[in-house]
């Protein structure tokens, strides 16, 4: 029976059905195969249904893994995750068994090292024979040991590549959860992240900035010309963030059309001077389709700057660059507002999407 042939399961009943429809496509009960499985059958996805019966009754792992993330965008990062685990956890049992393994062969070696002395001892005069028979056993001894600690080294020198293997894998898995997929600047979270570290030096947030940033009129350029024209546009405006990044500014995309810039070690004007620039290069880009000639400009955005030092955290660091945003907005959009130049007045949105992470 196909996935999308199946009755819809009772509540109570889904997750056992879950389990028997992964035995039935010949798949392990992963964290993530079965979240995939359960989606599909609460019905809350048909698209994902369809996906599901496509690949066949038994499409094996990758071919699933691959379905997963083409349907639901995730997927790489569980696989990662999973891996990296049970690869850790094999090469450290493989660690472990070697070190008990090197244990027990010091401990048979110091055992003939104390017979051997006991026997030495207990003779009050000793042969050349005997000595000869002794020397050979020590040798013997000794080269074993030897032998054994070459293998733990060369062993445990391979195990250190293949963790090292698996180090890499998971850093590349911390860029790819902390990487917006449209745009390649820093993603929210990473974004949120990066707000926490503002204030844990106060000498350093002295100098420390948050500058928000807003796409201008971005809906009915979207709405008229279609998501691929829009996401193309930000991938544009994008670009001309990421050539603003160095060692002290982040820049992320922080929601649909929004953007933050993260800003260390900089005054004031050469805070405003950098989101300056930016706008003035966004407002000079051309958007223009090259094979149709179709122009979907102008296109603006707005900007707001607020210093770490007129703040005394996150959270109120946040609300004030948002309000000086706000005032480029009112005030015509396609601009550059410090809060330093606005009178007190209502605060808005939050910063922290992820903050139970």
């Amino acid at each position: 029976m196909q996935l999308s042939e199946m009755p819809e399961p009772l509540a109570a009943d889904i997750g056992a059905n879950v389990l028997a429809r992964l035995r039935q496509m010949h798949l392990e009960a992963l964290p993530r195969n079965y979240e995939v499985v359960y989606e599909a059958l609460s019905g809350a996805n048909p698209a994902l249904v369809e996906a599901i019966a496509a690949i066949g009754q038994t499409p094996g792992q990758d071919a699933f893994d691959r379905m997963a993330e083409r349907c639901l965008g995730r997927g790489r990062g569980d696989r990662i995750i999973e891996t990296a685990h049970a690869s850790m956890s094999l090469k450290l049992d493989e660690i472990l068994l070697l070190l008990r393994s090197e244990r027990s062969s010091r401990e048979k070696y110091g055992e003939i090292l104390d017979v051997t002395s006991q026997g030495l001892r207990a003779r009050s005069t000793v042969s050349q024979d005997f000595l000869q028979k002794v020397a050979n056993v020590m040798s013997s001894a000794t080269d074993t040991a030897l032998d054994s600690t070459r293998r733990v080294a060369s062993t445990m020198q391979d195990k250190s590549s293949e963790l090292e293997a698996v180090k890499a894998e998971l850093e590349e898995y911390k860029k790819l959860s902390e990487t917006d997929a449209l745009t390649g600047l820093a993603n929210r979270r990473a974004f949120d992240r990066a707000m926490e570290g503002i204030y844990v030096d106060r000498r350093e947030a002295m100098f420390g900035a948050l500058v928000l940033a807003d796409i201008d009129r971005f809906k009915p350029v979207n709405d008229k010309h279609g998501h691929p024209i829009g996401d193309r546009i930000l991938q544009i405006v994008a670009s001309v963030f990421k050539a603003s990044m160095s060692t002290n500014v982040t820049a992320a995309r922080t929601g649909g059309e929004e953007f933050g810039v993260i800003v260390t070690g900089m005054s004031e004007k050469a805070v405003m001077d950098l989101a300056e620039e930016i706008r003035a290069t966004v407002e000079q880009t051309p958007f223009v389709n090259a094979k149709t000639g179709t122009d979907y400009g102008p296109i603006t955005v707005s900007f707001g700057v607020c210093m770490a030092s007129e703040a005394k955290g996150p959270d109120e660091l946040y609300r004030k660059a948002d309000r000086a945003l706000y005032a480029s907005k009112n005030g015509g959009r396609n601009r550059v507002t410090t809060h330093s130049d606005l009178k007190d007045g209502k605060f808005t949105k939050g910063w922290k999407l992820y903050s139970s992470n």
